[in-house]
């Protein structure tokens, strides 16, 4: 009877009346995570992505020609095209005007079953009513037919009727809008930021205009504009600025098939790494797809079937593998389709499987032909390849007698890993640390159950210039590969991933940089997918200790330190540290009299390392998952990061001296 009692109540608890009905765009506003990803700096930014994306469509249906945006003050946004204009006559199946329609419901919009476009980007066709939904203010100014109509909106509700409020010899859509700060973390938008996007997209819309502005209070006025004459052709050689290349003349072909219309340019260069970016319908599909799939498909059959045709590839070779034509290869892959498919919220993976055979067939075919026509270019670009296959053949050998299945599998992990005891990957936690000394202190705070340590000693590779098997022989990069027990490279699988947050945790200093952006490379650039799916953090230690009497506060700026010392009653003394250079390498506590008389002093402990705090130090700030800051890498921008890395850690010494002489001065707590 209890049970039956019980079962009777809960099915009364839930009935129609806990079903909660969302009406208009309250669902956007309940779960804005759901529409634009997150409410931090990428899902700020995405309402900017949105309303530009109406302005592309313009563009790809041959309607726009410019695109114009302008950070307002107020944390205000302006987006204007020069297409045909939201319609503003009346929607039959809403009532209201077109434009409010597109405004105010999700799913309205001319992407949709006949509508007006042929081909369109955006985020599900929901774009402009999201961001109507998530901005504290927004106006929509048509600008068609000779008349300019205009209406206003408050968080996505209209605060008037449309209405014609002039005369106009021009058409377009301006959309200006107020980001909410109560649904937003972050309303400050980030101009390199915008500045790549629209970089990025001019060259994907082939002679499209786009402009940005800043008119920020508080900020120098900004204009930069951007116009690509050749498209994807001049994004490639964007992307080989400061780089040798093999062939001189970049590769392209454009062409319409009924599947799909196909661009693909490609241009191989010096260096090892594979810089492969796949976009359907302007939108950067981060994890490929079937294009990608098509071309790389393609690619390798082309340069197989060239070589052994010339003689390049003798019968006793091995066919060259798709790592080997990947090697120093820059590729742009961009699809137009009317139905893309994709994967995933996020848009990162095409689903379409007619564009795999459209992509073969266009690339295929013209390819060879590209090849034929530049002999001498097609010679170094399979001559390279060839290398590549000569240095897998030599990596798969040291692989061979490295990493044994039983490494693999954990039997043999190495000696300096101080592992966990937790065998749940989920729960399970790799400190990448370095020095023993760092290590030593980190194996004593840290908690055994879910904590593993693994110190490095001295610096590791630099990876941006070495081959796999030059890798496999150093013994830094050796354990580290046995520890995450993934494998590498081609042989990577994230399924065997050990731990599931890998945390990089050096010193706060030059030197800890440096090691820091090694590791960094190295998971970029052979442990991609462990950095996509979220699996990599950086440590943040604390740069000082406060303590008065028994109050202890730790600080991770400089900016928190003089924000501590004054919750801690005392007072800055910007005074010595530039007249006593001489003695400051030594000296890691300097004292800071309190203004209350007879106040007591507080101490300031400087860390310049890891091994400088106890192990109950390091717990307590680095290592706690109740009380620690931790930094979890991601990459919004591949072919930004790529070049980054690049220059960074690449052969090329000139453009990462301009970028040292550039940043040197911003550069906090050098320690020289």
């Amino acid at each position: 009877m209890a049970k039956e009692k019980a079962k009777k109540s809960s099915s009364k608890e839930y009935s129609a009346d806990s079903i909660t009905v969302l009406e208009g765009l309250d669902p956007v506003r309940k779960r804005p995570g759901m529409y634009i990803g997150s409410t931090a700096s990428a899902g700020l930014h995405h309402l900017i992505w949105e309303v530009v994306d109406n302005g592309i469509d313009e563009a790809m249906a041959g309607y726009a020609t410019e695109i114009k945006v302008t950070l307002l003050s107020d944390g205000m946004v302006e987006v204007e095209d020069n297409g045909r204009g939201i319609p503003v006559d009346v929607h039959k199946a809403t009532g209201i005007s077109a434009l409010e329609t597109v405004l105010t419901k999700l799913h309205a919009g001319g992407k949709f079953g006949d509508g007006a476009y042929k081909v369109s980007g955006g985020l599900h066709g929901v774009g402009v009513s999201v961001v109507n939904a998530l901005s504290t203010y927004l106006k929509a100014e048509v600008h068609q037919n000779g008349k300019i109509w205009s209406q206003e909106y408050k968080i996505g509700k209209p605060k008037a009727k449309i209405k014609s409020t002039g005369k106009t010899t021009k058409t377009g859509t301006i959309i200006t809008f107020k980001p909410d700060d109560s649904i937003f973390s972050e309303t400050e938008f980030n101009w390199g930021k915008i500045l790549d996007r629209l970089r990025q997209q001019a060259y994907l819309t082939k002679g499209i205009t786009m402009s940005i502005h800043d008119r920020r209070d508080g900020h120098k006025e900004k204009d930069y504009k951007f116009y690509f004459e050749g498209g994807i052709k001049s994004y490639i050689k964007a992307l080989h600025h400061n780089k040798s290349v093999k062939n001189e003349t970049i590769y392209y072909v454009e062409k319409d098939t009924p599947e799909a219309k196909v661009e693909v340019a490609l241009q191989y260069n010096d260096e090892f790494n594979e810089t492969a970016l796949a976009f359907a319908n302007n939108i950067y599909n981060l994890e490929g797809g079937t294009h990608m799939v098509g071309f790389r498909t393609a690619l390798t059959r082309t340069l197989n079937s060239y070589a052994r045709n010339h003689n390049l590839l003798k019968e006793k070779d091995e066919n060259l593998t798709g790592d080997d034509v990947r090697e120093g290869l820059t590729a742009i892959i961009s699809v137009k389709i009317t139905d893309p498919q994709f994967e995933g919220q996020t848009k990162g993976k095409l689903g379409n499987a007619e564009v795999k055979g459209a992509v073969e067939s266009v690339f295929g075919e013209n390819f060879t032909i590209f090849l034929e026509e530049h002999p001498k270019e097609a010679e170094a670009i399979i001559g390279k390849c060839i290398l590549s296959s000569q240095a897998r053949i030599a990596a798969r050998t040291a692989r061979a007698s490295i990493l044994r299945k039983g490494a693999l599998d954990g039997m043999t992990l190495p000696g300096k890993l101080s592992d966990c005891s937790s065998r749940k990957a989920e729960e399970s936690e790799l400190f990448i640390v370095e020095g023993d000394s760092a290590g030593g202190s980190a194996k004593q705070g840290r908690d055994r159950k879910f904590q593993a340590i693994l110190p490095l000693r001295g610096k590791i590779l630099n990876v941006e210039r070495a081959r796999l098997d030059k890798m496999l022989a150093n013994n830094e990069v050796k354990n580290l590969v046995i520890a995450l027990g993934t494998n590498i490279d081609e042989q990577f699988d994230i399924e065997k991933l050990r731990y599931h947050r890998v945390v990089i945790m050096t010193d706060a200093d030059v030197d800890g940089s440096h090691i820091r952006t090694l590791l960094l490379t190295l998971f970029y650039r052979h442990f991609t997918e462990l950095v996509l799916n979220g699996h990599l953090y950086i440590a943040q230690p604390p740069l000082y200790q406060l303590k008065k009497g028994s109050t202890v506060k730790y600080v991770y700026t400089e900016e928190e330190k003089v924000s501590g010392i004054k919750e801690l009653g005392g007072e800055v003394q910007e005074a010595a540290e530039e007249n006593n250079e001489e003695d400051d390498n030594n000296e890691e506590e300097e004292e800071v009299v309190e203004t209350k008389k007879g106040g007591a002093k507080i101490q300031i402990q400087r860390y310049k390392g890891l091994g400088e705090m106890n192990p109950e130090q390091l717990w307590e700030t680095t290592m706690d998952p109740k009380t620690r800051k931790m930094k979890q890498v991601t990459v919004e921008d591949a072919a930004r990061a790529d070049e980054i890395f690049d220059m960074l850690m690449g052969g090329n010494v000139l453009p990462r001296k301009n970028f040292i002489q550039t940043h040197a001065k911003k550069v906090e707590n050098l320690d020289v």
